[in-house]
């Protein structure tokens, strides 16, 4: 099912037979005749224009229209702009073989649909027949808009994988449909039979570009449908609809416009849904560190449950560890799945072998979290020690029919309180994904927070939306900018604080005049609104330049 523009064109209204019997002659603004039709209003008035809203079909005789030139031009100027669908004139009664130069001149220069109709109708008759493609139109789309509705309930209680969901909304709209993120970083894509590369080619430039008013939005001049997606106040991503530009009245949505919104209500909805398949006790286990990290759960909650599962916090020190997986991802997700669940289980065999006591669970898709509870007589480098030496033994042994993949084993600093427990955890969760980018030739037993700096912490964050936020608000105008105008001042930029704000060895490294360079710095504290003599401001936009590398990566 496709699901598209159902309200009746200019052009199918003029091919009525109620129309052509009135003989009707496209004078002016041919190009518009796709304009949507929401209704049909008949007026003699030089000023309707105030009391219609968009989208009318105008029927007139023209008999009190202006005489000047001047009238006939301020009176189409008014239509267009109120986005009227189109201006239809009978001879007869004003005009007899030609309308008015001045009005046909004005209509072309707006591309507003202007139509002589050589014999006499009766405008009841085009009004009714009208009418009724309209409410026929309307009944249809509720028609449309209940099936889309059980279509996508349905992705949502299978739990449909994001590219499902935008394959189903680009396979229904009959048009390529992208999901990104708020870095504008493609995740998920459907060229609809379209080519994909004309289709991302460019894509972060060309996204930057396209910022339509509110949740859900239509840029004319792209063609794109864009709605944010988002659950609980958390906005993650857009969803965008890549079409051919149409022209709409100010009042009429776009045809797709609900079935974007419900694709992206869908792709919100599962983002929120838990998927994986794993025992009870790791799911339990899970269940405790997700209620740490989230304080979903009171210190009190999680130390009864923690001892009612055999892992004692109390009175203990509590040591946070966090594992990867050296392995790029699969495209399989289920396949996925099945690797971490494994990897989980050979956590927690590693754990009982190192005669240690833990809570042990996926964190997220791609990792694992240990909470480690040690008691007063264990030594913590030599049990941290012992648990890697086990799981690096267990997951060789698991690998050897196929490629092993090499735990990366990341410890935050040990606590003395369940109350400090999601610190821990925390610091482990930052040192493991910087260490995944740690060279292959210096790979430790496990990873300390001295072994991260500020590129690894922001490589964690990318995908944090927050993170996103803070470059778009620091660097957003200026990328956008860029974007226009084909520019390089983010590259100037990138120079300058790379040569520690000397400009004159910026202009160097950058292979431009000095008073060239300054100048594109100047334009660059202008967009931006900062001084660039400011170590803070500098620094800020530094460190901002950095996450845009990471989110970018």
């Amino acid at each position: 099912m496709e699901v598209s523009a159902m309200l009746p064109t200019v052009a199918r209204v003029l091919d009525l037979d109620v129309m052509r019997r009135g003989l009707p002659q496209v004078v002016a603004g041919a190009g518009a005749l796709e304009r949507p039709v929401r209704w049909v209003h008949v007026s003699e008035l030089p000023d309707v224009a105030g009391v219609l809203r968009g989208g009318e079909l105008v029927l007139s005789t023209g008999i009190a229209l202006p005489e000047d030139r001047d009238g006939l031009a301020r009176y189409v100027r008014e239509l267009a702009e109120i986005g009227v669908a189109g201006l239809v004139i009978e001879f007869g009664r004003r005009y007899f073989d030609s309308l008015p130069r001045a009005l046909v001149a004005a209509a072309e220069r707006h591309n507003l649909p202007l139509v002589a109709l050589r014999r006499e109708l009766k405008f009841v008759a085009v009004t009714e027949a009208v009418h009724a493609l309209v409410v026929n139109a309307q009944l249809e789309q509720l028609r449309v808009s209940e099936a889309v509705h059980q279509v996508f309930n349905e992705l949502a209680t299978e739990g449909a994988e994001p590219a499902e969901v935008v394959r189903q909304v680009g396979r229904m709209a009959g048009a390529p449909v992208v999901l990104e993120n708020l870095a504008h970083q493609v995740l998920a894509h459907d060229p609809a039979g379209r080519g994909e590369h004309e289709l991302l080619e460019n894509w972060e430039h060309r996204s930057r570009g396209v910022n339509p008013p509110g949740r859900t939005g239509y840029d004319p001049r792209s063609g794109w449908l864009v709605t944010t997606v988002g659950a609980r106040g958390q906005d993650w991503g857009r969803l965008v609809l890549v079409d051919e530009p149409v022209p709409l009245p100010p009042d009429v949505p776009h045809p797709h416009a609900m079935l974007l919104e419900r694709g992206a209500a869908t792709l919100a909805l599962n983002r929120l849904v838990v998927r994986d398949r794993e025992s009870l006790e790791r799911q339990t286990h899970r269940t405790l560190l997700s209620g740490i990290l989230t304080h979903a759960l009171t210190v009190s909650e999680v130390s009864l449950r923690a001892q009612a599962l055999g892992v004692p916090l109390e009175g203990r020190r509590l040591v946070g560890v966090v594992l990867r997986q050296r392995q790029g991802p699969l495209p399989a997700a289920l396949e996925a799945q099945a690797r971490l669940r494994d990897f989980t289980e050979l956590a927690a065999t590693a754990i009982r072998s190192s005669r240690l006591s833990a809570l042990v669970g996926a964190l997220d898709d791609e990792g694992v979290g240990v909470l480690v509870a040690l008691g007063s007589q264990q030594d913590e480098h030599a049990s941290l020690e012992a648990f890697a030496a086990a799981l690096r033994r267990l997951s060789a042994e698991a690998g050897r029919d196929g490629a092993a993949a090499e735990p990366v084993i990341a410890v935050g600093s040990s606590v003395g309180s369940v109350r400090d427990a999601r610190r821990t955890l925390l610091e482990a969760t930052q040192v493991a994904d910087a260490a995944l980018h740690d060279a292959p030739g210096n790979r430790a037993a496990y990873y300390r927070l001295p072994d991260v700096r500020l590129r690894g912490l922001l490589h964690l964050l990318r995908d944090d939306e927050r993170l996103q936020t803070y470059v778009e608000r620091e660097l957003g105008p200026l990328l956008a900018h860029d974007a226009e105008h084909g520019g390089q001042l983010v590259q100037m930029l990138r120079i300058y604080l790379e040569q520690g704000r000397n400009k004159s060895a910026a202009a160097d490294a950058a292979h431009l005049s000095r008073p060239s360079f300054y100048d594109r710095l100047h334009k660059v504290e202008r967009i931006l609104g900062v001084d660039l003599d400011q170590v803070e401001s500098c620094l800020s936009l530094h460190v901002a330049l950095l996450a845009l590398d990471a989110v970018r990566r």
